[in-house]
């Protein structure tokens, strides 16, 4: 996902793009070979309103509108055609990067290998952007990386141990069943493994209630390899899975609660949670995320817990330990855009769970939702270093620049408000109810007990004119999308998730242009299921306004921005 964000967000800012990735479907570890669902800065819910904007917040949309079934195979659909509709981007599915060529400290271009065509692709770029996961380019560029803990001292972090070592969190495959209506028997395949009792599985009885979409505990690697080990750990992992849904079928004292269920999908691809990180030139910490994350130069946000596995997984059980540690976490705490490029090679950029920070601080931001926001910038990023003919650490001295391109395209940072056009700030701004000074204010989403929209009904307007008949380019409005709603894709959370376009978005609505003292039409929007909405114009204008004209089946809606370019 963070990977998908980053090309979507170059392409979409100028640059070309070549995206290649190892497997048929976009998506990683939350595509139909995985299904896990994205978690981020909300917490399922749990934090309100920081849920994560811009291309995720899109993506997600445009799931909610045509994907009521929460089919995966659909949501695939979707993230492939969000890349096939960007003509900059040119997609190489089923390619494994297996080759670096670096000179001087700069990579000229790399090679991979397309199964599907038994062809070598060799791509030459000015900007390579690994957001793998494993870090290929690693050690395929000899780019510093590190892999496993570090210890205690090395950044003053309380949780990490005493010692480095090379542990990990592991990697997981999951399930999914489905009810139906006459009693589904099972049985189990003979190499599967056998638990009699609740007390061999982690958190015993009350930690296998939910069968819907398999457990994340069901899970290896950590005390192994977690990059070469992985097929070796692929078959335990499933010697685990069936033998769990056996325990949960006929060996379970609520064995009769699933009597109806049947298993209809086994994950053969592990979904994975750590292996190497870059170090960039600056590493996120524990302390910097308790922090806060204070960064001037913040360009994407956390707000995960630090989510600490143990490494033994599944085995953690027989040691009489907790699977996982939820240590305490802000949501939300920046990231600095220092933590996304390299150190050592001049034209590497990362996001994602590769990203430079240590294990600690990776225990938060390896949750997908973080890796999205961490690829729109840098994707955002690397166009502006192509545009400016320079490496990635030269777009830090253009920070503001980049904050205010992320913030334009609706992705949110903590503490940063949006900057509008003069003719925005300065016309004469009414409605006719309520209070529409905060669509100008930049912070565009509920933060805290802080509204920051304007509240509307059907029939309500609200307009800006001008101070001088003013040339138009076009009119932007960031609109309700519900962000206390949980959108996560996901059978194993309660199901108060939302599988439609949420009830409170504008659905229809007319943006007006005032010409000559009389308002005329610009563009009558209809079934809209977006919460950034760009309309082009190119006209002089004295004036425009937007009407709300029918929501998703809400009485009410919100504007949190209006402006114009």
């Amino acid at each position: 996902m963070a990977g998908l964000c980053a090309a979507l967000a170059a392409a979409r800012h100028g640059a070309k793009v070549a995206l290649m990735h190892d497997r048929p479907v976009l998506g990683g570890n939350a595509s139909s070979e995985c299904r896990v669902h994205i978690c981020g800065a909300d917490r399922h819910g749990q934090i309100k309103n920081m849920r994560e904007t811009g291309i995720l917040e899109e993506v997600r949309m445009e799931n909610l509108y045509r994907n009521p079934n929460r089919s995966f195979s659909i949501w695939d659909s979707i993230l492939y055609e969000k890349a096939m509709a960007e003509p900059n981007i040119t997609l190489l599915l089923n390619c494994s990067c297996l080759a670096c060529d670096l000179q001087q400290s700069t990579i000229r271009s790399v090679t991979g290998w397309q199964l599907t065509t038994q062809t070598y692709h060799r791509v030459e770029a000015r900007i390579f952007v690994d957001c793998t996961g494993d870090a290929i380019l690693a050690p395929l560029s000899g780019a510093d990386a590190r892999m496993g803990r570090e210890a205690r001292h090395e950044y003053d972090e309380s949780i990490a141990p005493l010692e480095a070592d090379a542990r990990t969190m592991g990697m997981t495959c999951l399930f999914q069943a489905r009810r139906y209506d006459t009693p589904q028997p099972y049985e189990p395949p003979a190499w599967a493994h056998r638990y009699d009792s609740c007390e061999q599985l982690p958190y015993g009885a009350r930690g296998h209630r939910w069968w819907q979409m398999g457990y994340w505990w069901v899970e290896l690697g950590g005390e192994h390899d977690s990059i070469h080990d992985t097929e070796l750990l692929r078959d335990e992992l499933l010697k685990i899975t069936f033998g769990v849904w056996d325990h949960v079928k006929n060996r379970c004292p609520q064995s009769a609660a699933a009597e109806n269920w049947a298993l209809e999908w086994i994950q053969f691809l592990p979904a994975k949670r750590e292996s190497r990180r870059y170090v960039g030139a600056h590493v996120l910490t524990q302390n910097d995320i308790e922090a806060g994350g204070p960064f001037d130069d913040v360009v994407a946000y956390g707000g995960w817990t630090m989510d600490d596995h143990h490494p033994a997984g599944f085995a953690a059980a027989r040691l009489g330990a907790p699977p996982t540690i939820f240590h305490p976490a802000p949501s939300p705490y920046g990231i600095s855009y220092r933590c996304l490029y390299s150190r050592s090679v001049s034209n590497l950029m990362f996001a994602g769970r590769d990203a430079s920070c240590t294990h600690t601080a990776m225990s938060s931001t390896r949750v997908m939702g973080t890796a999205c926001s961490m690829g729109q910038a840098v994707g955002t990023a690397a166009s502006m270093a192509i545009a400016g003919d320079g490496p990635p650490s030269a777009v830090a001295q253009r920070m503001d620049d980049l904050q205010q391109t992320l913030l334009r395209d609706d992705a949110y940072l903590p503490g940063i408000a949006q900057r509008f056009s003069e003719a925005t700030t300065t016309a004469a701004l009414i409605a006719s109810s309520g209070d529409p000074a905060p669509v100008r204010n930049g912070i565009n989403r509920p933060v805290g007990d802080q509204p920051n929209c304007w509240e509307c009904r059907v029939g309500d307007w609200l307009a800006y004119q001008f101070r001088v008949t003013t040339r138009v380019n076009a009119v932007t409005l960031i609109v309700d999308s519900a962000l206390d709603r949980i959108v996560a894709l996901s059978y194993h959370q309660a199901d108060d998730q939302l599988t439609a376009p949420p009830e409170v978005m504008p659905a229809e609505f007319r943006v007006d242009g005032l010409v000559g003292g009389a308002w005329r039409a610009l563009a009558h929007v209809t079934r809209n299921h977006q919460r950034l909405v760009r309309i082009p114009v190119d006209t002089d204008l004295d004036g425009v306004r937007y009407t709300l004209e029918r929501t998703w089946g809400a009485d009410a809606s919100r504007v949190y921005a209006f402006y114009v370019d």
